[in-house]
């Protein structure tokens, strides 16, 4: 399997596939590159030369002990666009892989990259705070990190049923795929789960915003109950100038699962217009 090296020696894991104009993909919490099953095949499909990398501590890719931080993961990002001397580099960014654009932005200066889009995404911020009043309240990370001390499996099994919008009654996806994603979850270690928790839900990507000097597009869910579109997505189109905000009716948060070929076109028609 493909490996390269983070600046302290980590080995993450990637696929890269097809050729063209290249693109990067950077997957949410607690999956791994294996969760663009359906964007992937499509984008290399539409002449594209994609690459999708586990994070650290996920998938296939070193369970380092620290690290779990949004300087380390732009750190890695950047590692992974130096090792394979990409240019002209759109990237796209799920959940928790939207503040790595961020922060890659700012604390690489956006190196290599002309465009960038962020699929329901964890930006500007997460936590509420007297100053974003908005946000998601801290007791809620701490019951997820909660949960995943006391019982991982079981906890990502009921984090699932939101993550994909699940009714009482209906599931806009089958049981296999909940299922797939849940095993995917799971590779991941205690460790860069639980880090990863504290990661997305208390850094503060605000003043990243203005680092994003490219065209982007912001795609996200109006039901999403896991990052809700008011502090995330609107917050985050209006924070990044001249940004492009498509909201996704009904949608929630799991967009490249649930809405995967209205997702597709979407990207298709934003990196090759």
């Amino acid at each position: 399997m493909p490996f390269l090296a983070a600046k302290d020696g980590a080995q993450l894991f990637y696929k890269d596939w097809g050729s063209g104009r290249p693109v990067v993909l950077i997957h949410g919490w607690p999956l791994d590159a294996d969760m663009w099953e359906f964007q992937q095949p499509a984008l290399t499909e539409a002449g594209l030369r994609t690459v999708a990398y586990d994070r650290r501590g996920f998938g296939r890719s070193d369970q380092t002990w620290g690290g779990y931080d949004y300087d380390t993961f732009a750190d890695d990002l950047k590692a992974v666009l130096d090792a394979l001397d990409l240019q002209d580099v759109a990237l796209i960014g799920f959940s928790m892989g939207g503040g790595e654009i961020a922060r890659y932005m700012s604390r690489h200066g956006g190196a290599r990259v002309t465009q960038a889009v962020l699929v329901s995404a964890v930006t500007p911020y997460m936590l509420k705070t007297a100053d974003n009043p908005k946000g998601v309240d801290p007791s809620v990370f701490a019951g997820m990190i909660d949960g995943l001390k006391k019982d991982r499996p079981n906890f990502m099994a009921t984090f699932s049923k939101t993550f994909f919008g699940v009714g009482m009654l209906s599931s806009p996806v089958s049981s296999d795929l909940i299922q797939w994603t849940g095993n995917l979850a799971m590779l991941a270690s205690p460790k860069a789960t639980i880090a990863s928790v504290t990661a997305f839900g208390e850094t503060d990507f605000r003043a990243d915003m203005s680092a994003f000097r490219v065209p982007t597009l912001v795609i996200h869910g109006d039901d999403d109950q896991t990052v809700p579109i008011d502090v995330s997505g609107k917050a985050t189109a209006a924070a990044i100038p001249s940004a492009k905000l498509k909201v996704y009716e009904g949608a929630p948060h799991a967009i490249p699962f649930t809405h995967a070929e209205r997702l597709n076109g979407d990207l298709v028609a934003f990196l090759k217009g």
